[in-house]
């Protein structure tokens, strides 16, 4: 009875050689395998790294749902990457990913798709090796700016009376290394002009004297100065 309970419907005694049923025990190995190596390469993402719970959960599940995929097919690695590719990018039809999240997926694949085939020991293999990559990574630092803290966007109030256009660049030259105007908005009924920049510091140590010289050109009025963000869809 328990047999035939995980066999499948469209099963016959007259099915070729191509259609092969999947044995429980095979399958309860490779499931389970694929659970243990996506938790553990979803722990391995996690750390030091901002996402949600539900990305880690669907990170670690990953693996499991390729691994079925491919023993649904048989094997037929060029159908299961098809279907499970399909899967994979459910994610970001609506929610724009990083690269990063993009990149965990593909590897989660990769290690369900061993799986699914049978290679448990590649599988885990992979597994340790990529997380291990991914941790000596996040710990040394790697692909970081390292003079990100130099960058900066810097937010100024001026009235309307006064030039924008070249009413800061003495200052700029003086604590700069470069800067880019990125915005020019009125407000407060046209008498305000609000002006955006992108700026590179010479020295963060020096960034409240920068600020102290341009409230003395702008009248007082409102300054923000913030660390320059990329935006989640930027790869």
């Amino acid at each position: 009875m328990l047999e035939k309970l995980f066999t499948g419907l469209f099963e016959s005694g007259t099915a070729t050689t191509t259609t092969q049923a999947i044995s429980l025990t095979p399958f309860i190995i490779c499931l389970a395998a694929s659970l243990v190596i996506g938790a553990g390469m979803a722990l391995a993402y996690k750390h030091k790294t901002r996402c949600s719970q539900s990305f880690v959960i669907t990170l670690a599940i990953i693996p499991a749902a390729v691994a079925m995929v491919i023993m649904l097919v048989n094997g037929n690695v060029g159908v299961g990457v098809a279907v499970a590719g399909a899967f994979g990018l459910v994610r970001f039809r609506s929610v724009p990913g990083t690269a990063k999240e993009i990149g965990a997926i593909f590897t989660a694949m990769a290690a369900g798709l061993a799986c699914g085939m049978g290679y448990i020991g590649f599988a885990a293999l992979f597994a340790v090796i990529v997380c291990a990559a991914m941790l000596l990574m996040n710990a040394c630092g790697f692909g970081l700016d390292r003079h990100g803290e130099k960058h900066k966007r810097l937010n100024v109030t001026i009235p309307e009376d006064l030039d924008y256009t070249n009413i800061f660049d003495d200052l700029f030259a003086r604590y700069t290394n470069a800067h880019r105007l990125v915005t020019v908005k009125t407000t407060n009924m046209g008498s305000l002009f609000k002006l955006t920049y992108d700026i590179e510091l010479k020295s963060t140590d020096e960034e409240k004297q920068f600020i102290d010289e341009i409230r003395c050109r702008n009248g007082n009025l409102e300054i923000n100065i913030t660390e320059q963000q990329n935006t989640v869809n930027e790869l």
